[in-house]
């Protein structure tokens, strides 16, 4: 009521604080910063487990519904969904907004190393990640094209010189590379010439392991100095995984040229790309 009977009897100075506060709320909203890409907390937690070789239907049965079940039993769980695939698994909670998020995120983390120890033993660990924010595009896309250069080395070329260029930038988190064409050593095995020497794959996986490897092997040590020796023992050329020992049969050695064929290839692609028509590898750049 006071400031209705100020305003009563001097309309001229209620008049000038009116137009003071427009012109003050003009100014400001000029010069207010506006974020195309807020930094949102939302409580969502994805879970993200590899599981090598494994088909959907036993990713499902062995790796996801056991998690699903085990965080099913935190507080606040709004909504769980999840994507079994073929080596992968992927599990999504969404919690209630009143949910205290890094409170989540220590009971999902807690509940998920219950029922770690069931999982068959090529699982890998989960990995419990929160999404950080609403809008989870990239800032920026990139295209990597070359008229002479194959993918494989165009993807040596974006993994060792781009890659590495954009991740030491202010202001990035991550950088994502879509249709990644690397260097593969591919093992076909000959299933006859397997079978005729009485062979099985394990013992070709495991030839191939203890092969390729450096070992530790302890130190020297001359008066006042100590030198650490390693026995480099990782094969630098595709041609020496033939000379590969498998097993000794009738006082000689079976090498694995002699039971599979050995390929200097490319890994499966995953993903794929085109710009204007044309294969390329594109560069995701996420924002810190």
């Amino acid at each position: 009521m006071l400031i209705t009977r100020i305003s009563i009897k001097n309309p001229v100075f209620a008049t000038m604080v009116m137009v003071g506060i427009t012109v003050l709320g003009l100014f400001s909203y000029a010069r207010l910063r506006v974020e195309q890409m807020p930094d949102v907390s939302l409580p969502f937690v994805m879970i993200m487990t590899q599981y090598p070789g494994a088909a959907p239907e036993a990713v499902e049965a062995d790796v996801t519904k056991p998690i699903e079940y085990a965080v099913n039993q935190v507080s606040g769980v709004k909504r769980i969904f999840s994507n079994s695939r073929e080596g992968s698994s992927q599990v999504f909670i969404e919690f209630r907004l009143s949910t205290n998020a890094a409170q989540a995120i220590q009971d999902v983390r807690d509940k998920i190393a219950t029922v770690r120890p069931g999982f068959p033993k090529d699982v890998k660990d989960p990995l419990v990640n929160r999404v950080e924010n609403e809008n989870n595009q990239p800032i920026a896309t990139l295209a990597v094209q070359s008229q002479t250069t194959d993918l494989r080395e165009l993807t040596s070329l974006t993994d060792q010189t781009i890659v590495k260029a954009l991740e030491n930038l202010p202001g990035v988190a991550r950088v994502d590379v879509n249709r990644r064409v690397p260097r593969q050593i591919l093992v076909q095995i000959k299933p006859n010439a397997l079978t005729a020497l009485g062979l099985g794959v394990d013992q070709v996986i495991n030839a191939i392991r203890d092969a390729n490897q450096d070992v530790p092997a302890g130190r020297i040590t001359r008066g006042q100095s100590d030198s650490i020796v390693r026995v480099e023992g990782k094969i630098k050329d595709p041609a020496q995984f033939g000379r590969v020992i498998v097993a000794q049969q009738g006082g000689g050695p079976v090498y694995l040229s002699q039971v599979a064929e050995v390929v200097d290839g490319e890994k499966e692609e995953t993903s794929f790309a085109r710009v204007n028509g044309q294969s390329s590898i594109t560069i995701d750049i996420q924002k810190a």
